[in-house]
């Protein structure tokens, strides 16, 4: 099982990286890859009281994977954003690989994501807010880039209060 000790930190080069898709023959992994996620998940939680989401390469693993729960677990495969609003907003965004960092970016008031459940059916989700910003922080985790890389400017970084 996966600990806070198992976190990529920033600069870990691993973070930084394109993930691959996950393939229908791993199916029987992701069960514990996101029994990882999970774990991490709730270690953050306790220690710096935050956490809604991961993404699997937070945790060295290289696959388009994302896990949230915030009111009932959520497991995001292969995601897929589509319908980026125009209409953008700001925001302090944190991170678990820098989690007394915070950095003020933008992101799309809304999306559809699209993406496969833990059973490989298609699913579809119009999001808005506060999850449409969740989603597109975590799938940017997925492409390799950190909220540090999407900063607003240079005066947009604080230590967490």
């Amino acid at each position: 099982m996966k600990t806070l000790s198992d976190l990529l930190l920033l600069g870990d080069a691993r973070l930084y990286e394109t993930c691959d898709p996950v393939l229908q023959a791993e199916l029987p992994l992701v069960k514990g890859w996101v029994a990882d996620m999970d774990n991490v998940m709730k270690e953050i939680r306790l220690k710096y009281n935050f956490g809604r989401a991961i993404a699997a390469p937070q945790l060295g693993i290289m696959k388009r994977l994302v896990y949230m729960n915030i009111d009932k677990p959520v497991v995001f495969i292969n995601p897929e954003l589509h319908n980026l609003s125009d209409e953008l907003f700001e925001l302090w965004d944190d991170c678990m690989s820098f989690p007394n960092l915070l950095v003020k970016v933008k992101r799309h008031q809304s999306l559809t994501i699209k993406y496969l459940d833990e059973n490989w059916q298609p699913q579809q989700w119009q999001m808005e807010g506060a999850l449409s910003e969740l989603l597109q922080h975590e799938y940017d985790h997925l492409n390799g880039v950190l909220c540090t890389m999407r900063a607003i400017d240079d005066k947009s970084f604080k230590w967490r209060g």
